[in-house]
C-alpha cells in the first residue's frame, strides 16, 4: 500500500471510506410538533372516537381538523385518517365491495401490504408486470391480466411519482373497473398538474415513520366519492355495530376494524402537512445534485420522471447493466456500502414469489381462498410473470433511500464521490 494513493483504493480493498461519518437521520419533526402533542396530552383527550352511530363515531377535534386540512391540500372531498397506511388499503378495497374469489391487479414491485389488503376480503391478488424504467404498472401488462371476476386494478405509485393514470383509467373504464392509488410513497407528486393519489376512485398517503412527512405510524385515504368515503369510514370504526343506527342497508364488507388514528398523531400531522411542500423541494434539490453528479458514469442509469409530471424522491431509483460495467450490481453494491454509503439497497420486492403465494397457504392450511369454490380460475405465481420487475431484483436494481438522512449539499457530494471512487475502480472489482 506504501506505494499506492491510499485515498484511491478502494475501502472493500483496505482503503479508506469515502464516508467517515455517520449523516444525520433525516427528522422533519421540530418545535411546532412536540408543541401541538403537547397541547393534545394536556387536554387530556388522546381520542374521542366511539364505535356506534353518534356524534363521536367520526373522532375527536384533532382528527376533525386534520381530515379536513388534508381534504383543502389534496383538492378532494373527503379525507378518511387511519392509524397505517396498511389499514387504510384494507379499508379500500373493502369500501369497492369486493366478493371471495374476485380479482384485483397489482405490482409485484411494492410493499407487501398492497397484496395482502387484497387477500383480506378472500379477493385474489393478480400480479402485472412493470415499466422498465418508473418501475410503476405497466398499463400493457395490467390489460393481458384483466379476467371476468377482475373487480379493481390497485396503482402503485412507487418511489415517488405516480403511475400512468390516464392508461390505467382507460383500460378501467373500458372494463368497468375501479382504481385504488397506493400513493404511500408519492405524497405532493403531481400528475399533469393534479396531485398523485387523488385521480383514482380512492387514493392515500403513508405517515409512517421513514416517509416525507410522518405522525409515526397513520395514513390518510382520499376520495372525491361520497358513498366509498362512508364505507371507508365504516370499516374503520366497528361498521357492524354502526350500520343499523345509521340507516345503512348495504351490508357488503360491513365488517369493522379499530383503523382510529389517534388525536396525537392528527395534531402531529397537522404540523406536518404544513412542512410537505418544501420537504418534497428539499428532496427534489437533492436528487438533482446527485443526477448532475452521477451522470455520465457508465452503466449506470439514472431516475426517469414521467413526461408532464414530478417526482417527489421517496427512493432515487438507478439501474446497473453488468454487461456495460463488466461487474455484478451486487460487487458494486458491496463496495459502495464499504465506502460508507448508506440507505442503498439491490432489492425491493417480487411480491408473487413470496412463500404465501408460491404455497398459496394464507387462510388456514388448504389454500383458501385459491383452492376453493369461490375461485374461478388457477392464478399464476409463478417465476417468469413479472420478467421486469424479476430482472430488477436478480440483477439490475440499485436503490438510494432519499428520506433516510438529511442530504445536506456536502453530504451528497460525498456520495457522489464514493460513486466516482468505485466506478474509477470497477476494474480491480471481482465477482465472487
Amino acid at each position: 500500500m506504501s506505494n499506492q494513493d491510499f485515498g484511491s483504493v478502494l475501502a472493500l480493498h483496505g482503503g479508506e471510506k469515502t464516508i467517515k461519518e455517520k449523516f444525520a437521520r433525516y427528522s422533519p419533526i421540530g418545535e411546532e410538533e412536540v408543541k401541538a402533542a403537547s397541547e393534545v396530552v394536556s387536554s387530556g383527550v388522546l381520542s374521542q372516537y366511539l364505535g356506534c352511530w353518534s356524534d363521536d363515531f367520526y373522532g375527536g377535534p384533532k382528527v376533525q381538523e386534520f381530515e379536513r386540512q388534508c381534504e383543502t391540500y389534496f383538492g378532494v372531498k373527503h379525507a378518511i385518517t387511519v392509524n397505517s397506511w396498511t389499514s387504510g388499503l384494507v379499508a379500500a378495497v373493502g369500501a369497492l365491495g369486493v366478493e371471495p374469489g374476485d380479482e384485483v391487479i397489482v405490482s409485484p414491485w411494492t410493499m407487501c401490504a398492497s397484496a395482502t389488503a387484497i387477500l383480506h376480503w378472500n379477493a385474489i391478488p393478480v400480479f402485472a408486470d412493470i415499466e422498465n424504467d418508473t418501475f410503476c404498472l405497466d398499463p400493457v401488462a395490467v390489460e393481458k391480466c384483466i379476467s371476468p371476476r377482475t373487480k379493481a386494478i390497485m396503482a402503485i405509485d412507487i418511489g415517488g411519482q405516480s403511475a400512468d393514470l390516464d392508461a390505467l383509467r382507460e383500460i378501467a373504464d373500458k372494463h368497468g373497473l375501479k382504481i385504488i392509488s397506493d400513493t404511500a410513497q408519492a405524497p405532493g407528486a403531481l400528475y399533469k398538474g393534479k396531485l398523485a393519489g387523488t385521480l383514482a376512485d380512492i387514493g392515500g398517503y403513508s405517515l409512517n415513520y421513514h416517509k416525507h412527512i410522518h405522525t409515526g405510524e397513520g395514513g390518510v385515504l382520499v376520495t372525491n366519492d361520497d358513498e366509498l368515503a362512508d364505507r371507508m369510514r365504516l370499516i374503520r370504526n366497528h361498521a357492524e355495530a354502526v350500520v343499523e343506527d345509521k340507516g345503512v342497508t348495504n351490508l357488503v364488507n360491513m365488517l369493522g376494524h379499530n383503523f382510529r388514528l389517534g388525536e396525537i398523531e392528527c395534531a402531529i400531522g397537522i404540523e406536518q402537512l404544513k412542512k410537505l411542500d418544501p420537504l418534497i423541494k428539499s428532496r427534489q434539490v437533492a436528487a438533482d445534485q446527485l443526477s448532475e453528479g452521477l451522470s455520465g458514469l457508465k452503466g449506470l442509469k439514472l431516475p426517469v420522471t414521467r413526461k408532464d409530471c414530478t417526482h417527489v424522491y421517496y427512493v432515487y431509483k438507478m439501474m446497473i447493466d453488468p454487461e456495460v460495467t463488466g461487474v455484478s450490481r451486487n460487487k458494486i453494491f458491496e463496495a459502495l456500502v464499504a465506502e460508507g454509503v448508506e440507505g442503498l439497497s439491490t432489492k425491493f420486492a417480487n411480491l408473487h414469489l413470496l412463500p404465501l403465494y408460491q404455497k398459496k397457504v394464507a387462510y388456514g392450511s388448504n389454500g383458501f381462498p385459491w383452492r376453493s369454490d369461490v375461485t374461478s380460475r388457477e392464478v399464476s405465481y409463478e417465476k417468469g410473470i413479472c420478467p421486469v420487475a424479476e430482472d430488477l431484483h436478480d440483477t439490475s436494481y440499485l436503490g438510494f433511500l432519499m428520506c433516510l438522512h438529511e442530504m445536506q449539499y456536502s453530504e451528497i457530494e460525498l456520495i457522489i464521490q464514493a460513486f466516482k471512487k468505485v466506478w474509477d475502480n470497477l476494474d480491480k472489482l471481482v465477482d465472487d
